[in-house]
C-alpha cells in the first residue's frame, strides 16, 4: 500500500483535539441560544451563478461534478465559501415561513481554495449570528448582535480578544464632508496603513484621488483614532468636519461601544478603531474586526457589520446585522502550540473491568445503569490483569475504574469504584453513584488565565 500523505489545507483533528473543538462550539451553541437566536444549517452547495462575485467566477470556489459528466460540461453547483451566502438564499427561499426579525445563528464547514497558510484552510469551520429584517431593520440590532458575539467569545479559555469597532457612515460622511468625491478609493488608500508608512499613503491619497495635502491629513488623522470609550467622538468632532452622516455614524458607534462594554467586563477589550472598513462594497454601518492577543499573525479571527441589502426578491430587501467567528482559523493554531488541548481522547469517565469472560454480562449490567444516568463509560475489551486494565484506562484518559467482585464468604456481589488519579477506591452502587461534575464529559485544558466565572462556564 502506498504510503498516505495528509492534504495541505484541509486539517483533520485528533480525538483530544476534536473535543476541543467540540466544547467551543457548544458553548457559543448555548450562548446564542441564551439570546434567542434559532440554529439553522443550510446545504453545502449553492448554484455557481449565486457563488460567483460580480457575475465572474471566483477562483477559489470549489466546483461540484459528476466523475462522469461530459468532458465539457459547465459545472453548475460549488461549495459555499462562507455561510452569508447561502444564508442570503435560505433568507429569500423561506421568507414565507420565518418571523421577522428573524434570528439565527450557523455552525459549519465552508470550502475556499485559497493557498493554505496558518489560520487560513481550505476546509474550516465558522460561527456566525445574524439578525435580519424584512425592509427594515432598527440600529438597536447593531448593538445586540455585537454584544451577542461579545458575550459568546467572552466565555471561551482563549487568549484575550479585542473587538475593533467603526462605522461606515462615519467614514463616509467625514470624507463627504471634507469634500473628497471618490469617498470609496479614499478608503481604499487608508487601507493601505496597515503596509505603507502615512506619507505614502498620503501621497497616494493626493495623487490617486485626487485630495489636497490638508484633506489627505484629516484622513491620516481620523485613520489614527482608536480608543477604548466614546472619547472618539470629541477627538472626530475636533478635527472640524461637519456633515449630517458623520453625526448619524458618531450616535452609531458610540452606542455599539457603550453597548458591548456593558456585556464585555474585564475579559474583552472593546475600541473604536477609526481605521477598521470591511468589505466597501457590502457593509453599510457597523463594522468589526477581532483580534487576539499573541496571534496578531492572523489578522482578524472574525468580523461582520452592518448590511442594508443581504438579499432581495425584487419587491422586498432584507437588510441585516452579523458577525462570523472563524472557529477553525482560531483553535487550530491554539490547538498546535498547546494552549488549548482535551482534558481526554474519549468521551468515557468510567472503565467497567472484566474478570473473565464469563463476568461480561454482569459488567455489561454496571455500564448500562450508569449509561441509565447519562455518565459515559465502557467496558474492558478484554479480560486480564487489573493492573493492566487500570493502565489501559490511563491511556485512554478515563479517570476511573469499576471493579464488580463476588465477596467468597457471602457470595454477594461487590461494588466499586477507583479514581486512578488518586488511587481512592470506595463502595459504589450502580444506580446511585456519579463523578464530579467536571468529570462527566470531556473539558478543554487551556494555559490561558481565566476568570472563576469564565472557568465555570467552560466546565
Amino acid at each position: 500500500m502506498s504510503k498516505i500523505s495528509p492534504l495541505s489545507g484541509f486539517p483533520e483533528l485528533l480525538p483530544a483535539q476534536r473535543a476541543v473543538e467540540r466544547e467551543v462550539i457548544a458553548s457559543l451553541s448555548r450562548t446564542f441560544e441564551l439570546h434567542g437566536f434559532a440554529n439553522i444549517e443550510t446545504r453545502v452547495v449553492e448554484p455557481i451563478d449565486r457563488l460567483a462575485k460580480g457575475g465572474e467566477v471566483d477562483k477559489e470556489i470549489y466546483v461540484l461534478q459528476r466523475i462522469a459528466a461530459a468532458p465539457d460540461a459547465k459545472a453548475e453547483l460549488g461549495l459555499h465559501f462562507d455561510l452569508t451566502v447561502p444564508f442570503a438564499r435560505y433568507v429569500l427561499e423561506h421568507a414565507g415561513h420565518l418571523e421577522f426579525p428573524f434570528r439565527r445563528f450557523q455552525v459549519q464547514p465552508a470550502w475556499r481554495g485559497e493557498r493554505p497558510q496558518e489560520g487560513r484552510y481550505r476546509q474550516f469551520t465558522q460561527a456566525d449570528v445574524d439578525i435580519v429584517g424584512r425592509d427594515e431593520l432598527p440600529f438597536h440590532h447593531d448593538v445586540e448582535v455585537m454584544s451577542v458575539m461579545v458575550d459568546a467569545l467572552r466565555r471561551l479559555p482563549i487568549p484575550r480578544l479585542s473587538f475593533q469597532f467603526n462605522n461606515r457612515k462615519l467614514i463616509q460622511g467625514f470624507y463627504r464632508g471634507l469634500g473628497i468625491d471618490d469617498v470609496t478609493d479614499a478608503i481604499r488608500v487608508i487601507d493601505k496603513l496597515d503596509k505603507l508608512p502615512a506619507d505614502e499613503v498620503a501621497t497616494m491619497l493626493v495623487e490617486r484621488v485626487g485630495t489636497t495635502p490638508e484633506q489627505a491629513q484629516r484622513c491620516l488623522d481620523l485613520a489614527t483614532i482608536r480608543v477604548g470609550d466614546s472619547s472618539f467622538v470629541e477627538r472626530v468632532r475636533a478635527l472640524g468636519v461637519t456633515d449630517e452622516l458623520l453625526d448619524e455614524g458618531l450616535e452609531e458607534l458610540a452606542a455599539v461601544i457603550e453597548g458591548c462594554r456593558a456585556v464585555a467586563g474585564d475579559s474583552v477589550d472593546v475600541e473604536a478603531n477609526l481605521r477598521i472598513a470591511r468589505g466597501l462594497d457590502y457593509y453599510t454601518g457597523t463594522v468589526v474586526e477581532i483580534f487576539m492577543a499573541g496571534y496578531e499573525r492572523l489578522k482578524s479571527v472574525g468580523g461582520g457589520g452592518r448590511y442594508d441589502a443581504l438579499a432581495s426578491d425584487g419587491r422586498t430587501t432584507y437588510p441585516g446585522v452579523g458577525v462570523s467567528f472563524g472557529v477553525s482559523r482560531t483553535l487550530i493554531p491554539l490547538i498546535a502550540d498547546g494552549v488549548l488541548s482535551g482534558s481526554r481522547p474519549v468521551p468515557s469517565v468510567v472503565l467497567v473491568a472484566l474478570n473473565t469472560e464469563d463476568d461480561r454480562d454482569a459488567s455489561a449490567a454496571v455500564a448500562t445503569a450508569l449509561r441509565a444516568r447519562e455518565i459515559a463509560c465502557e467496558t474492558a475489551p478484554a479480560p486480564a490483569k487489573f493492573g493492566k486494565q487500570i493502565r489501559f484506562a490511563e491511556r485512554r484518559g478515563i479517570p476511573y475504574v469499576w471493579f464488580v467482585q463476588a465477596d467468597a464468604s457471602t457470595n454477594e456481589i461487590r461494588h466499586q469504584v477507583k479514581d486512578i488519579r488518586t488511587g481512592t477506591q470506595v463502595d459504589a452502587d450502580p444506580s446511585t453513584w456519579a463523578p464530579p461534575e467536571h468529570d462527566l464529559r470531556p473539558t478543554i485544558v487551556s494555559t490561558v488565565s481565566t476568570s472563576p466565572h469564565d472557568q465555570e462556564e467552560n466546565q
